[in-house]
């Protein structure tokens, strides 16, 4: 008895293996948590606290853990890039006018190499052919446009 009150660190250095390797196996990260509190454990035991210190800070690691690290990893694991297909990656991208636009003759407009046909998304305004404008929306086969302002018209 008097050897392992002499190298508990080494009960905490097992625990800490066995719950990271059970985490393998769960893959929950709540294991991985408690084994870093087991790390922490394991730390205050090589500077020789007592063990009541040891359990303390073994456990406020592992809830600090839970609590602060936990989540913000599991909302990254569980959160990928999100995927854009078909026409829905066009919104927001930028585009050349190649004729002429109204809200009752629909132009085209050239967005990422591709010719669409386009109506502006404001039905008021006209936008001559050769202006930069926004995808604002795709109905159909018709991207709905908008004009970027340049710094000639905002003078």
């Amino acid at each position: 008895m008097e050897w392992l009150g002499d190298n508990l660190w080494s009960a905490w250095l097992a625990l800490a293996v066995f719950l990271g390797v059970a985490e393998l196996m769960s893959l929950d990260l709540v294991l991985i948590m408690l084994a870093v509190g087991a790390v922490a454990g394991m730390v205050t035991a090589l500077l020789g606290a007592p063990v009541l210190a040891q359990v303390l800070v073994a456990g406020g690691a592992s809830v600090a853990m839970l609590a602060l690290v936990r989540p913000s990893v599991v909302k990254r694991l569980h959160s990928g890039p999100e995927l854009s297909l078909g026409h829905g990656k066009l919104v927001g991208r930028q585009g050349v006018v190649t004729a002429a636009i109204t809200a009752n003759e629909p132009g085209r407009v050239r967005i990422d190499g591709d010719v669409w046909s386009a109506t502006p998304y404001d039905p008021t305004l006209t936008i001559a052919a050769g202006q930069t404008v926004e995808v604002f929306e795709i109905r159909g086969a018709t991207a709905l446009v908008h004009p970027i302002p340049t710094l000639e018209e905002s003078d």
